[in-house]
């Protein structure tokens, strides 16, 4: 229950977090690419790396604080971060074809599966 309850914490200000800040972003600097979304995923994936060895092999932070902040912040500030952070982990792990597997495939189904929604969306 605890580690829910962490996860809860830290999703809900990952998403005001993300809120917040693509509204700054947006009203700052809107210029019809789609700033605000490519700067926090981009943040958040350096964020989570940087965050996620200090707190391992730096710091030594409890893994319930661990679990808040990466999966529950992180994971609700951007999916991109966690989605980068496993590549990299493939890669150091020596898994090049699962790596490039992995990232060709979210690419192109995730695409997909936006047309698909829209696709299906627009019928109804």
């Amino acid at each position: 229950m605890k580690n829910i309850l962490v996860v809860a914490l830290g999703g809900a200000l990952g998403t005001l977090s993300r809120y917040s800040l693509g509204l700054y972003i947006s009203n700052r600097w809107n210029q019809g690419f789609p700033l605000h979304t490519f700067l926090i995923n981009i943040s958040g994936a350096f964020l989570l790396g940087f965050f996620h060895i200090l707190f391992i092999e730096r710091l030594n932070v409890s893994p319930l604080w661990r679990l808040g902040i990466g999966v529950g912040f992180f994971g609700a500030f951007t999916t991109f971060s966690t989605f980068g952070y496993e590549v990299i982990s493939l890669l150091e792990g020596g898994s090049l074809t699962t790596a490039g597997l992995y990232t060709l495939l979210s690419i192109l189904v995730g695409f997909t599966g936006v047309a698909l929604g829209v696709g299906l969306a627009r019928l109804l």
